[in-house]
């Protein structure tokens, strides 16, 4: 009878040790012994224990190991080039900056207690003070209508954008700046942003990549005393001029030069030539920030003759130096501009940090975007969700069609949904990333994620408000709220690193290899020919990608409920469906790279996919610690699970496509049987939308810190009075149609049964007022703006002259050339 139960009892025990070892991960010495016990329970024959010994022995002792597989196992690598071939430039961008929280996605097993003590930084008392008064301020100045009619911001705002130091905001106080940290400073564009693209292009180049934040990084003593306190007064308008017709993110194919040569003087001079394009406020800049390529044929420097990429101060009216002509991105009027230098001659000292600093140029340049990137576009990109949320909220409610409102019908409630949804979130990343960055991270993947994924939510968010305000969308004038900023969502997609190549390459490519625990190790150590290095690398790395297999189908078969969840209540559902999609896509990473080798950075499409999954992992992420940081609050749950459905459905859709894509379709089907997630329920989407269309707190925390204007002629104030008192008169509506559908009053439309309805005493004198008054104001609010022939046709002229005068001076230019 025992001898019957032992394989019963022995063999579930075996297999649960065998899975409970797997999930745990535990070193190979664990294994060995567990592979003997499983020999001793199923009575192995000699010549196995001799194989198993054999194995056992060579894996377990470290010198066997590195001389009988690691050795061998580093020369064939070696021999096939399986190793993937990285350029200088790419070694720059993939050193640059710091492993933060995206590390934790690509172990498999994210330290979320970690994750959720991470900094979540909130407005003090100094910030809200600049915010309701600077900031206020300017926003007040001027109009995004009258900006745009302008082609420029008007003269007083340039000079109180000076006074106030917006141009200095990043710059310590010591030189004269506002000394504001990235949150401080992203919260100012999160506000500029929503009433003006204009703003935050002309403000954002002076604290972003640039001159001010180069010098406070790498400048030496006397350039920071100079110029930083020019800088933070405005008395230098600064620009950066990196890219080239041929030469975006590709910093390889740089051709602008400069050239060491020796003065009459005896002093070292640059000679340099460049023609650069898209430089925001080139047109207009005191002082350029150049990147090019440096060469010392003399060898002056000691660095040889191919110094390298480098940076240095311009000053514009250097002669040379061209700054003439302005481009016209997408009708938005701030200075974008090319640049060109003829034989531009500085001193050697113009270098950006001095001569110890030449050929560091593309270091530098990586490491300062690697923060930079997540700071700038992602705030403006916030303010502007944060505006179309508080506009489309409003007009469901003020428009009506039927008889209703608009945003009673659920094909409007779809798209407000995603409104508020998705400006919750990218709220939640803004904050999250800065506060990183504030901490002295560096975390270019991380900031890579919130430039790309922002910059599009953004652009799926204005799509949807277009859509909702409909007519009053397309009609340019004072009155339209959404038409400028739809025509500016292209130039984020475009700028800082084009939005394709950011998802394709730096946010997968780049994090693949800085982020893993052991893949950088492994490409140095094999750069370097060290065994030991490698062998204890390549291992550990054999030994997370068998952890994180069982895990992926562990917590896969559970649906994520074997992990532990750091919180309790309606969210640790989110966390542990976190752990089961960081397992999954940590283990088809490690996949991946041993399939594909080097070869991998080539299939764009398929690291397009990784990067989504691990850009929804971050976002989500972001998204439950703002819940946590701002107390948990239950009004908050609707945005929340909203958030977090639609972010695991982005999972979800990643998978699949990586399981299509490497020919595992039954991967494919088993997860479209058995998803990580599904798109948010109607009911849920409703329950968003509805609170877009609520007067309260719950709104104005959605929409904080943007600008609302008091002014009543402002197409904003406008709307939110309308809005307010469309609210306002709703239950006294209510009450109108509770008489007709009794027969106190007839059947028609509550607006026009005001006068019946107060003789029937069914409303006071009072309520009728506030109906009357609603609706005058909600007529106003929906009307758009029209124009007199001779207006439009004045701009129009306007126009015509100014494109004429443009190319009369291009032909001018072009016969000048041919002559």
């Amino acid at each position: 009878m025992i001898n019957l139960l032992y394989p019963a009892i022995i063999t579930p025990t075996l297999i649960f040790l065998f899975l409970l070892l797997g999930y745990i991960g535990v070193p190979l010495w664990a294994w060995s012994l567990y592979f003997a016990t499983v020999l001793v329970a199923s009575n192995a024959p000699l010549w196995i224990w001799i194989l198993f010994g054999t194995v056992a022995i060579v894996l377990n002792i470290p010198f066997l190991r590195k001389t009988l597989i690691t050795s061998p196992l580093i020369y064939g690598i070696k021999k096939f080039n399986i190793l993937p071939k990285i350029s200088d430039t790419e070694r720059a961008a993939i050193e640059a900056g710091t492993v933060w929280v995206d590390g934790e996605f690509f172990s498999g097993k994210p330290n979320f207690q970690r994750m959720n003590s991470e900094p979540y930084p909130q407005v003090t008392p100094e910030l809200q003070a600049f915010l309701d008064g600077p900031v206020e301020q300017v926003c007040r100045m001027a109009s995004d209508w009258e900006i745009y009619r302008r082609k420029d911001l008007p003269p007083e705002v340039w000079d109180y954008l000076k006074q106030e130091r917006f141009f200095g905001m990043m710059i310590p106080k010591e030189y004269g700046g506002l000394g504001f940290s990235n949150f401080a400073y992203s919260t100012v564009m999160t506000k500029l942003a929503s009433r003006s693209f204009t703003h935050i292009a002309t403000v954002g180049v002076t604290n972003s990549l640039g001159p001010a934040k180069l010098l406070l990084r790498y400048g030496t003593p006397e350039q920071k005393n100079y110029y930083l306190p020019r800088l933070a007064r405005g008395e230098e308008i600064p620009c950066f001029a990196l890219t080239e017709p041929n030469a975006g993110s590709d910093a390889a194919s740089i051709t602008s030069e400069g050239i060491v040569f020796k003065g009459e003087d005896g002093k070292l001079y640059l000679r340099l030539n460049w023609k650069k394009r898209y430089i925001t406020l080139g047109a207009i800049a005191t002082l350029l920030g150049l990147a090019f390529r440096l060469r010392d044929p003399e060898n002056h420097l000691g660095k040889g003759e191919n110094v390298g990429i480098t940076c240095a101060l311009i000053h514009t009216d250097t002669p040379g130096v061209v700054l003439n002509k302005r481009h016209d991105p997408m009708g938005v009027p701030f200075y974008n501009s090319p640049t060109e230098g003829h034989d531009v001659v500085v001193s050697i000292d113009q270098i950006i940090g001095g001569v110890e600093q030449a050929g560091q140029g593309w270091k530098m340049l990586m490491q300062t975007l690697a923060a930079g990137r997540g700071i700038s576009f992602p705030a403006s990109c916030t303010g502007v969700g944060k505006l179309v949320a508080r506009v489309t909220g409003a007009h469901a409610t003020v428009r009506q069609q039927f008889g209703l409102p608009i945003g009673r019908f659920e094909g409007i409630e779809e798209p407000l949904a995603r409104i508020g949804g998705l400006t919750y979130l990218m709220e939640a990343a803004r904050v999250y990333t800065c506060g990183a960055v504030d901490k002295g991270e560096q975390p270019a993947v991380i900031s890579a994620i919130a430039k790309y994924n922002l910059t599009e939510l953004s652009r799926k968010i204005i799509n949807d408000g277009m859509d909702i305000v409909g007519g009053a969308g397309i009609c340019r004038g004072p009155r339209n709220l959404l038409a400028n900023i739809y025509t500016a969502t292209p130039i984020s997609i475009t700028v800082e690193g084009a939005n394709i190549l950011t998802r394709t390459m730096m946010i997968f490519g780049q994090g693949a290899i800085r982020c893993h625990p052991f893949v950088y190790k492994e490409i140095a150590a094999l750069n370097q020919s060290d065994v030991s290095a490698f062998d204890s690398a390549f291992w550990n790395h054999i030994g997370l990608m068998v952890r994180n297999g069982f895990r992926a189908f562990l917590l896969n078969i559970s649906r994520g409920y074997l992990a532990l969840s750091p919180v309790k209540g309606a969210t640790a559902r989110y966390y542990r469906k976190l752990e089961w999609a960081s397992a999954t896509f940590a283990f088809l990473t490690d996949l991946a790279l041993f399939s594909f080798g080097g070869t991998l950075k080539r299939r764009e499409k398929l690291t397009g996919r990784f990067a989504d999954i691990l850009s929804w992992m971050y976002l989500g992420t972001a998204t439950l610690r703002r819940f946590e940081a701002e107390g948990c609050l239950p009004e908050d749950l609707p945005f929340v699970h909203w958030a977090m459905q639609y972010a695991f459905a982005q999972i979800q859709q990643g998978f699949e496509g990586i399981f299509s894509n490497m020919s595992m379709p039954v991967l494919a089907w088993w997860w479209r049987l058995n998803p990580i997630g599904i798109l948010p329920s109607d009911q849920l989407g409703s329950e968003v939308a509805h609170s877009l269309q609520t007067p309260g707190q719950l709104r104005d925390r959605l929409t904080a810190n943007i600008y609302i204007p008091a002014a009543v002629d402002e197409a904003l104030g406008r709307l939110e009075r309308a809005f307010l008192l469309s609210s306002q008169v709703e239950p006294i509506l209510k009450s109108i149609k509770a008489a007709s559908r009794v027969g106190k009053l007839p059947q028609q439309r509550p607006e026009k049964l005001v006068a019946a309805a107060l003789e029937a005493g069914v409303i006071s004198s009072e309520e009728a007022e506030i109906i009357r008054e609603a609706e005058s104001v909600r007529n106003d609010a929906i009307q758009v703006d029209a124009f007199t022939l001779e207006e439009y046709q004045l701009e129009g002229k306007r126009f015509f002259e100014r494109t004429t005068r443009d190319r009369k001076e291009e032909m001018g230019d072009f016969v000048a050339v041919r002559e």
